[in-house]
């Protein structure tokens, strides 16, 4: 007992509660009738009375000791002694972890020279075409390596095949013509962000990003176009269902593999049995750079054809119809060349623009403006209100005719395409639902977009994709581009429906989001008039796009 008495005084109550092992087997009043301490020393415990709030006493009476574990290996012992030599090289054999290196992107580094900057640009791809200045922005910012060329040799003639070209005729193109450059453009739309070469030349990543930030606009106005004509009587909403039924990311893996060009993308795995969120990111980067390339090359027309011919895609398929929704009755005439038929690909690829047209893109202007609208002419707001946007605008623009009579009906139209785009929804689209600015707004809205993206790659010449791709966000943000309009005074000339004008003049966000929709219909009233460079001028020139914060009107 004196044993005892000196062994658990040296004990203190931490040690003795760190070392029980729990649970505990309890008997038939709820209490623990043993229990097992990780100390050599096992020790018998019984059961004090039961208290209602407070935990049982445990009192000890006997005590059971256990032989050391190092008894079998004394510390001086030869055994001992090879088994802690075995410890100690089993441990120099574990490797070590490396010391983590910080991101590249905050790594300091010391600043280029004057000198050796200006060698850098004058030597690069991106300043040797000076009559392609968007082409030249989107070639890679040094010259292909030996790697690169290697990968050209193996794969680009595939590629070219599975497009659909020809090789005796990219050979026969002239070095001065942008296709001469198809064969760089097209190397860098296959190197996705997980491909070999990307991860290892920066280069070739930058200039594979600013191809798919590019062809992402150009694939939306080809299709907004096309739609556009072939449906003339439906809306915007419809037509946005079916670009996206044709090139959402689900589908897209889907056309990839049906001209085999999986191969060229996922070189070392099955893309049926790669993961969504594996292959999908890859093949929608790999997608719109090809468009990209071929908008570079050889312009809008050259898309209809790799999307519907090579890639097989069907508009009428069930997957690209709109959803149902009710269809307000459309009573009004479309133009002749529309009315009875659906126009195909190829007949909008075919289509000429004749000598002596009023607008740079007839047809457009004829699906946005329905030929009804001439009855509208004479009204107060034509007289009263025209006059001062035709002034702020600029308009009419001096054209070169031949013809009188040419200018003075160009005249006309611009001045009931004007009327239309400051004709809001609420005044007749419920009676007249092509009598609104819907069509040139969805016209306006993509090529604002094209034309700040080729702004944006010939000003950033090294920038990255999606850096340039926030910077588009942010000058084209919704608020704003109202705000530019608002602050040149031009949306007191917004016709709102009798019944609506006054919630739009008092609540803000409802009149933001008019004043936005009437400027992005200047835009494609530009477009389809005077062609892309009006809507630059107006866009850089008059209402000052690339400004950091407009001043409050």
């Amino acid at each position: 007992m004196a044993f005892l008495h000196a062994h658990f005084s040296s004990l203190s109550m931490d040690t003795l509660h760190s070392s029980l092992v729990w649970p505990l087997r309890t008997n038939s009043s709820g209490y623990p009738s043993s229990l097992t301490f990780s100390h050599p020393t096992s020790w018998v415990v019984k059961k004090s009375k039961k208290t209602r709030w407070a935990l049982p006493r445990l009192k000890i009476y006997a005590v059971t000791t256990s032989p050391s574990s190092n008894t079998e290996n004394p510390s001086r012992s030869p055994q001992r002694l090879l088994q802690e030599l075995e410890e100690m090289k089993a441990r120099e054999r574990t490797p070590r972890q490396k010391y983590k290196l910080p991101p590249k992107t905050y790594i300091l580094k010391t600043p280029m020279d004057d000198k050796k900057l200006a060698q850098r640009f004058l030597k690069s791809p991106q300043l040797s075409l000076k009559s392609f200045p968007l082409l030249s922005s989107c070639l890679p910012s040094s010259h292909l390596g030996d790697l690169d060329k290697a990968w050209m040799e193996d794969n680009l003639l595939e590629a070219k095949q599975a497009l659909g070209y020809p090789l005796e005729a990219l050979n026969s193109i002239e070095e001065n013509s942008p296709a001469a450059h198809f064969d760089t453009l097209l190397y860098l739309a296959f190197q996705h962000e997980e491909s070999e070469r990307a991860k290892k030349s920066r280069y070739v990543r930058v200039g594979h990003s600013r191809l798919a930030f590019l062809g992402q606009f150009a694939l939306s106005l080809a299709l907004a176009e096309y739609f556009l004509q072939r449906y003339p009587r439906e809306g915007p909403a419809c037509l946005r269902e079916r670009v996206f039924g044709l090139t959402n990311k689900r589908v897209l893996p889907y056309w990839i593999k049906v001209v085999s060009l999986d191969n060229l993308i996922f070189p070392y795995d099955e893309i049926t049995k790669m993961k969504r969120y594996e292959r999908e990111p890859a093949v929608k980067q790999v997608f719109l750079a090809l468009m990209g390339a071929i908008y570079l090359c050889f312009g809008t027309t050259e898309i209809y054809r790799v999307l519907f011919e090579v890639f097989g895609m069907d508009p009428d398929a069930e997957d690209c119809q709109p959803k149902a929704r009710r269809q307000l009755e459309d009573i009004d005439y479309v133009s002749s060349e529309f009315e009875g038929k659906q126009l195909t690909w190829q007949d909008i690829v075919a289509y000429k623009r004749p000598a002596d047209a009023l607008f740079a893109y007839p047809r457009l202007y004829r699906v946005c403006v329905p030929p009804g609208l001439h009855k509208f002419r004479g009204n107060i707001w034509e007289v009263d209100s025209l006059p001062q946007i035709l002034q702020a605008l600029g308009y009419p623009l001096p054209m070169s005719d031949t013809i009188l009579e040419a200018t003075e009906a160009r005249n006309i139209e611009l001045g009931l395409g004007l009327q239309l785009c400051f004709l809001h929804p609420s005044k007749y689209k419920f009676e007249h639902p092509r009598f609104c600015f819907e069509r040139f707004e969805y016209v306006g809205q993509n090529i604002q977009d094209i034309v700040m993206a080729e702004r944006l790659l010939m000003k950033h010449l090294d920038a990255p994709g999606h850096w340039i791709q926030e910077r588009h966000r942010r000058l084209l943000l919704n608020r704003l581009c109202g705000r530019y309009l608002r602050e040149k005074g031009l949306h007191k000339f917004i016709i709102y429906g009798e019944h609506r004008k006054t919630a739009f003049e008092e609540n803000r966000k409802l009149r933001n989001m008019a004043s936005t929709a009437v400027q992005q219909a200047l835009h494609g009233l530009a477009y389809t008039v005077y062609g892309k460079p009006e809507v630059r001028r107006l866009m850089f020139e008059y209402f000052d796009f690339e400004q950091v914060m407009p001043k409050s009107p």
